[in-house]
C-alpha cells in the first residue's frame, strides 16, 4: 500500500499546500506501531510551519530528516516516549515553538542552542538531569517549562542579561538545590515558579527583579522558617518586601561596633514584625470552600453511567457548588474566562479533559452518562439552533476552515484539535436529563437549555476525560480552587450588579449575603446502572490543593 494512502492526512496537506499538519491520538500510534515510526514522506512536507504529531507512544525517535523542515515554526511532538531527539534541530532556524513535553527524553540536544528565534520551550515531564548550557544563546525566549524532571541546578551561564524577554519560568517538582543572586539579571521575568524542589534559600537579589508579579515556592524546606511560612500562604508582594529588608541587611554588614548592635536588634524587630503582619495577611487572605456530604444534601444528585461509555470517553466526576457569586459586574464574565484558560491550559485545549457548567435548577434529574450515534444525539449547543451531532461537527470544522482562510493561520486552532477526537467513533459520548434532552456534549459543547447566567444560584460542575480519573479530579480541583479565588475577588470590590453582556439585563442590587466569599460544594456520586458507586465527589483525598490560602472545611 502507498505511503500516502496510509497516511491521507499527509496527502492533504501535499495536495492542498497546507502550512500545518496535525497527527494524534490511538489511529495515528497504531499506524506508527505498524511501519516502526513515522513516514518518511513527512519530511517532504517544506512548506510546514506548523507540525504536531501527540498522543502516541509508539512514537520514540525522529528521524534526522526533520532538518528539511525549514519553515517549521512550531513543533509540537508532546505526549508521546520520545527517548531522544536528533541535534540536527538546530537547523530549523525559524523555529519560535518546540514543546517535547511528557516524553521520556534524559538529555536535550545540543542543536537546540542554535534556534535564535525560539521564544517558547516546553520540556516538562521528561527525564532531564541537566540542561544545555548553551540554553543562553537562545535569546528570544520568553517562556520556558521544565517541569517535572530532574534537574538539579540552572546552566552556570543562564542567568544574563542576554535573555531580556524572559518572562516565565516554570520549573516546579524537580530537585534544584539553589537559585543563584544573579537571578535579577533576567529583567523581565514576571512569573517564576520553583515549588517542590530543594531549595533552602531564596536570594535576596530575587526582589530586584523588576517586573516580577508571581512567585511559587512552595514545597521547599527553607532554612528561614518565617520565609518558609510566608512562601507558603502569603501574597508575592509580601515576599518580595521581606526578602528586600534581608537584602538591606546583608548590606549594612556585621555589627562591629556598638552602635550596630542597636540597629541590629531595631532591624529584626522591623522584620519580626513584617513576618508578623505577613501572617496576618496569610490568615485574612485565606478562601473556605466548605464540603457538604452527600448525606447532608436534601436534594443529592446522582449520576447513572452506562457501560457504553468505557470505550468512548469512560472519566467523569460531577459536583455542585453553591455560593458562587456571579450577579456583580464582570464576575460571569470572570468565570467563563477562566474556565476557558483552564481548557486552554490544564485540559490541553480540552484533548486532555472538557469543562462544562450547568445551572441546576434547569437541570431535570437523574441524569444518565451514556453514548449516542451521531444522528441521534440531537442538543441545542450554545448560542445555536437544535441539531443532530453530525450537523454540529460539520458546522463545526466549516467553521474552523474558514477562520484560518479568513486569518491565514499559521497554527491550527483549538477547535481544529479536539474535534478530532471524534474521528472514527460510531457512538458520542453525552448527558442526558430525566425528559431525554442531550444537555452535554463532551468534548464539544453544552446546551443552552441549562446555560448560566447572573441570576443562577447553583452550578452543577462535570469534568470528563478519556484519560484517567484523576485527569478529571485535577481539573475539577483547579476548578474549584479558582472558584474559591474569583469569589473572594468579587467580595473584595465591590462591584455593581448589572448587565455584561450575557444578556440578562439589569439583575438589581448586591445584597452583603451575596459578597460573602466562602463556597460549599456539595458531593455527587456517579453510579453503575444497578446502582453501584463507581465514583464520589469531593473525597476526604479530592481538593488536597497545595494552595494553602484555601481552607477546606468538612
Amino acid at each position: 500500500m502507498d505511503d500516502m494512502e496510509i497516511w491521507p492526512e499527509i496527502e492533504k496537506v501535499a495536495k492542498e499546500k497546507r502550512r500545518e499538519l496535525v497527527l494524534q491520538g490511538p489511529g495515528v500510534d497504531t499506524r506508527i506501531n505498524s511501519h516502526g515510526g513515522l513516514t518518511s514522506s513527512i519530511y517532504s512536507l517544506k512548506l510546514l510551519n506548523y507540525l504536531e504529531v501527540s498522543q502516541c507512544p509508539s512514537l520514540t525517535q525522529i528521524h534526522e530528516d526533520v532538518q528539511r523542515l525549514t519553515n517549521l515554526q512550531s513543533l509540537i511532538l508532546c505526549r508521546n516516549k520520545l527517548s531522544s531527539f536528533p541535534s540536527v534541530i538546530g537547523k530549523l532556524k525559524s523555529l519560535k515553538v518546540l514543546d517535547l513535553s511528557v516524553n521520556n527524553l534524559t538529555v536535550l540536544p545540543e542543536g537546540i542552542e542554535h534556534l535564535g528565534e525560539l521564544n517558547t520551550l516546553n520540556v516538562s515531564c521528561n527525564r532531564l538531569d541537566v540542561l544545555p548550557e548553551g540554553l543562553s544563546q537562545c535569546t528570544k525566549l520568553s517562556t520556558i517549562n521544565i517541569s517535572k524532571n530532574n534537574i538539579s541546578a540552572f546552566p552556570a551561564n543562564f542567568y544574563t542579561e542576554r535573555l531580556d524577554l524572559l518572562s516565565s519560568l516554570e520549573a516546579s517538582d524537580n530537585c534544584i538545590q539553589e537559585l543563584s543572586e544573579d537571578v535579577h539579571k533576567l529583567a523581565a521575568l514576571k512569573m517564576l515558579d520553583l515549588s517542590n524542589n530543594k531549595l533552602k534559600e531564596i536570594p535576596s537579589g530575587l526582589s530586584n527583579c523588576p517586573k516580577l508579579k508571581e512567585i511559587n515556592f512552595k514545597g521547599n524546606k527553607l532554612s528561614d522558617k518565617r520565609l518558609e511560612k510566608m512562601v507558603n500562604g502569603c501574597q508575592t508582594k509580601s515576599i518580595l518586601e521581606y526578602l528586600r529588608g534581608k537584602g538591606r541587611q546583608g548590606e549594612d554588614g556585621g555589627d562591629a561596633d556598638g552602635g550596630r548592635n542597636a540597629d541590629k536588634k531595631k532591624r529584626k524587630k522591623k522584620n519580626e514584625k513584617t513576618a508578623d503582619e505577613a501572617e496576618e495577611v496569610e490568615e485574612v487572605n485565606k478562601m473556605v470552600v466548605r464540603i457538604l456530604h452527600i448525606s447532608d444534601a436534601s436534594t443529592a444528585l446522582t449520576v447513572k453511567v452506562t457501560p457504553e461509555v468505557k470505550d468512548v470517553r469512560p472519566y467523569l466526576v460531577c459536583c455542585v457548588v453553591r455560593g458562587m457569586h456571579l450577579k456583580p459586574g464582570n464576575s460571569l464574565k470572570r468565570f467563563l474566562m477562566a474556565q476557558t484558560k483552564l481548557h486552554d491550559d490544564l485540559c490541553g485545549k480540552r484533548t486532555t479533559a472538557t469543562i462544562a457548567v450547568h445551572d441546576v435548577q434547569l437541570l431535570k434529574a437523574p441524569l444518565v452518562y451514556d453514548v449516542m450515534p451521531p444522528t441521534q444525539l440531537k442538543i441545542v449547543p450554545l448560542g445555536r439552533k437544535e441539531m443532530t451531532a453530525v450537523e454540529l461537527v460539520r458546522h463545526l470544522h466549516l467553521e474552523a476552515e474558514e477562520l484560518r482562510r479568513q486569518k491565514k493561520r499559521q497554527n491550527v486552532t483549538g477547535l481544529h484539535k479536539y474535534l478530532q477526537l471524534l474521528q472514527g467513533k460510531t457512538l458520542y459520548p453525552c448527558l442526558v436529563d430525566a425528559e431525554g434532552h442531550v444537555i452535554s456534549f463532551p468534548p464539544i459543547t453544552n446546551s443552552e437549555k441549562t446555560k448560566i447566567k447572573k441570576t443562577t444560584k447553583e452550578l452543577f460542575l462535570e469534568v470528563t476525560s478519556a484519560a484517567s480519573l484523576q485527569t478529571c479530579k485535577d481539573v475539577m480541583d483547579a476548578l474549584i480552587v479558582k472558584m474559591a479565588e474569583l469569589n473572594k475577588f468579587t467580595a473584595e470590590h465591590q462591584e455593581e450588579a448589572g448587565s455584561d453582556g450575557e444578556g440578562d439585563g439589569p439583575t438589581g442590587p448586591v445584597t452583603s449575603s451575596e459578597t460573602s466569599s466562602e463556597l460549599i460544594v456539595e458531593q455527587v456520586r456517579t453510579v453503575d446502572q444497578d446502582g453501584n458507586l463507581k465514583v464520589v465527589y469531593p473525597s476526604k483525598t479530592d481538593l488536597s490543593t497545595d494552595a494553602s490560602n484555601v481552607t477546606i472545611v468538612w
